[in-house]
């Protein structure tokens, strides 16, 4: 559920009505699982995560949790629900929105690219002809993904010399578009950012109003999420805060990646929020705020994200969310990253447990990656099934 590509391993990846109030004010410390979630969080950041913020919600009340630093040069503490990247989190507010718009009659899952972005999806074997709505926001049209050739990613120096520089839309398509699909349209599944490039343009088409505009009017606004915004081009994220540490090369120094152009992310991962509202969004979502029961059906409709199997246990990928297998069932999710950022969550089918955590370091190694993810997952277990 990357929004970037380094060297880690391809993946990332509601509350009940008084539990958004509970959200809404993370002091409410649930004492039983404040262990438990503390401990996690001191565990990653043994694994080397320099700044960890840990939430869970359930039966009604929330616990929070701090472990490192956040500024390595300061040693400042992580703020408590402090503002961070989300990363591909993102793509189920994108999701969500184009799901709205369909429930409105306004577009369907079945029109085709072309119908609404004429030319934009062509060259090098691809075919907007033949790509639906569907199959950008299920990861399923096998476009070539763009971050993996954006040039910032590429190492160190490549990203300082270019964290700055702006991306349109169109900018990021035509880098996939340079290269041929992985597959045939609904053939396969492959994780591709370029997908939510191009449900945002959509988005634009059919309401006349950017993604982000939309996602503020329909989601941010209803629901109370005055922490959770799109900073647009603005390279700066909201204090309180902790840096982010990005580590291009197994072993290599920590480098405080927090500044750079969101626009090289866009509808695949630009927006900031914080643990408590991120929960709040979840919870809305899981509950049937946002979505009418037949949007939230397709929502739900999997396929195999047979990327992130290795690493999460049978992982089906929906309409911009997952779901992964646990001890009493499965969990609904989405994951993301950026650079020196990453993002976990979980929710019940329900909504009536959540579980947010956010990094602030991006390490290299594969093993050390794995090790933090399954540490998520246990904590993740042992709240929504315990």
């Amino acid at each position: 559920m990357r929004f970037l590509r380094t060297s880690r391993i391809a993946v990332s990846a509601g509350l009940a009505a008084t539990l958004a109030v509970a959200v809404a004010a993370p002091t409410a410390y649930a004492a039983p699982h404040r262990p438990a979630l503390q401990s996690a969080a001191d565990d990653l950041h043994a694994l080397g995560i320099t700044g960890v913020q840990g939430l869970t919600g359930a039966r009604g009340r929330v616990t929070t949790a701090r472990a490192g630093v956040a500024d390595t040069a300061t040693g400042a503490p992580v703020p408590d629900n402090g503002y961070f990247r989300i990363g591909s989190n993102t793509k189920t507010f994108v999701a969500v929105v184009v799901l709205q718009l369909v429930g409105e009659g306004r577009l369907s899952l079945d029109d085709t690219v072309e119908h609404w972005l004429p030319g934009v999806v062509a060259g090098n074997g691809n075919d907007g002809r033949r790509i639906t709505v569907r199959q950008l926001l299920q990861h399923t049209s096998g476009l070539y993904n763009y971050t993996s050739a954006l040039p910032e990613l590429a190492s160190a120096d490549a990203f300082f010399a270019g964290r700055f520089e702006h991306y349109d839309a169109a900018e990021l398509v035509a880098l996939a578009m340079a290269h041929a699909p992985n597959f045939a349209p609904g053939t396969n599944w492959s994780y591709s950012n370029t997908n939510y490039i191009l449900a945002g343009m959509i988005v634009q088409k059919v309401t006349g109003r950017t993604w982000a505009a939309e996602v503020q009017h329909r989601i941010l606004g209803p629901l109370g999420l005055r922490q959770t915004y799109v900073p647009g081009g603005n390279p700066l994220v909201r204090r309180p805060h902790a840096e982010g540490y990005q580590q291009f090369e197994p072993g290599g120094p920590l480098l405080d990646t927090t500044e750079f152009s969101p626009s090289a992310a866009d509808a695949a991962g630009s927006i900031i929020s914080t643990p408590a509202d991120l929960a709040r969004f979840w919870q809305a979502l899981q509950q049937g705020r946002l979505l009418a029961p037949r949007q939230m059906a397709q929502l739900h409709t999997t396929v195999p994200a047979t990327e992130f199997t290795d690493v999460f246990p049978g992982a089906r990928y929906g309409l911009g969310i997952m779901w992964i297998d646990d001890s009493c069932g499965g969990f609904w999710a989405h994951g993301g990253d950026v650079p020196g950022m990453s993002t976990m969550n979980a929710v019940t089918g329900d909504g009536s447990k959540v579980v947010v955590f956010s990094l602030t370091t991006q390490l290299a190694s594969e093993e050390t990656t794995i090790a933090v993810y399954r540490r998520e997952l246990r904590l993740i277990d042992a709240t929504l099934c315990g």
